[in-house]
């Protein structure tokens, strides 16, 4: 199964090409995360971003300039161990590639963000449905009408992910993903979506639509997708990120994050 594989293992399969598509489900209880490369004269300001916007932003790792083994993953390469990139070049989606060898460069610093994926496999051991894995779809991200706090030239709306709930299951799932800090935490919104500036659930700005059930209500969390709409802001000449859904999946164990 896919949830069994390590990530190691998971790693050598995308390395490879063997896989290829979202990883949201893959490699269980590890800690998955958001990639963003930039050139090392806007690096400060972006960590500054990150340190004031956490809850979108938590930063798990930043590599010196030119460095791609991080330290939550020895033995890893961030230029070929991630299924799908984006290129930005001055602001604009350039283009989408499947590894970074002809992007990367000695001056570029690398930055590992927490993701809701870490959190996915104890909503699953408490039996809590995460429907875009039952769909075999990658997840719903949205941007939200918040503004996350500017930091030099880097500024972006929130972006958040949606898993539909009960009542009941969202109360849970705010309990259990609490724990997990370092990894979006807790949600930022329940229920009406227009309250935060999304207009139609069925028109996700990243990701896929998944189907919403009677009694299910949209639970929303903060989304390192933020990061990537804060990098492509400052319209650098060069910035790579993952493409949504397409996560690094480290060595961490998510229970090694948790605060409780």
């Amino acid at each position: 199964m896919e949830s069994n594989l390590s990530a190691k293992h998971l790693r050598e399969l995308i390395r490879t090409r063997q896989w290829t598509k979202p990883t949201s489900g893959a490699a269980a209880g590890y800690v998955q995360a958001n990639l963003v490369m930039l050139p090392k004269e806007a690096a400060f300001h972006f960590l500054l971003f990150c340190v004031r916007n956490p809850k979108p932003c938590p930063i798990l790792d930043v590599l010196d300039p030119g460095q791609f083994e991080p330290h939550i993953a020895p033995g890893a390469d961030l230029r070929t161990d991630l299924p799908h990139y984006c290129i930005f070049e001055n602001g604009r989606l350039k283009a989408e590639t499947d590894d970074v060898n002809d992007y990367f460069h000695a001056g570029m610093v690398s930055f590992l963000l927490g993701c809701s994926f870490s959190f996915e496999n104890a909503m699953l051991a408490a039996g809590l449905p995460i429907r875009n894995i039952e769909e075999n779809k990658n997840v719903s991200m949205y941007v939200t009408n918040r503004e996350c706090r500017p930091a030099g030239p880097f500024s972006a709306k929130l972006v958040v992910t949606m898993r539909p709930l009960t009542p009941w299951q969202a109360v849970r799932a705010v309990q259990i993903t609490t724990r997990f800090h370092l990894t979006h935490g807790a949600p930022v919104h329940l229920g009406d979506p227009s309250e935060i500036g999304i207009k139609d659930l069925a028109r996700p700005e990243f990701g896929d639509a998944v189907s919403i059930r009677p009694g299910e209500i949209p639970v929303f969390w903060a989304c390192g997708v933020t990061s990537q709409l804060a990098a492509a802001s400052a319209s650098l000449p060069l910035v790579i990120t993952h493409a949504p859904g397409h996560m690094f999946v480290s060595d961490l164990r998510d229970d090694e994050l948790t605060i409780l």
